[in-house]
């Protein structure tokens, strides 16, 4: 895991002291740990994590991306793996449910603005040209 931490820390563009910094630790203390000679405790895998982005899976075993998709990927998976076999199994239900009615609402959306687009064009209307 150390080598991961130093490839995010370069990755980032920061140097050991400011990458130190914003996980409360000294230069030295970072230093040891990239070089393997100190362990990455929990607390410090969590503030890694949280405040640059990182995929703890990623900075764990080296699995998926270096960084998480989204500010809310590790919110909701840290609510998913909380819930039992049972709540899991509904909220994946639901989720299908969101992405289903989301694409009803994006077609929907892209049906209207193909529909607006034929109508201007069958009324011969046309658009001021924005100037170069």
């Amino acid at each position: 895991m150390y080598e991961r931490v130093k490839t995010a820390r370069k990755f980032l563009n920061l140097n050991q002291t400011k990458f130190a910094e914003s996980i409360g630790l000294t230069q030295t203390a970072l230093s040891m740990i990239e070089i393997g000679r100190s362990k990455l405790t929990e607390k410090n895998v969590k503030l890694i994590c949280s405040t640059h982005n990182i995929s703890e899976r990623w900075l764990r075993g080296g699995q998926g991306d270096m960084f998480c998709a989204s500010p809310y990927e590790k919110e909701f998976h840290d609510i998913f793996t909380s819930l039992m076999p049972v709540t899991q199994e509904y909220l994946i239900i639901v989720a299908r449910e969101l992405l289903n009615t989301q694409k009803r609402l994006i077609d929907t959306i892209q049906d209207d603005i193909t529909d607006t687009t034929q109508t201007d064009d069958d009324n011969n209307i046309s658009t001021p040209k924005e100037s170069a």
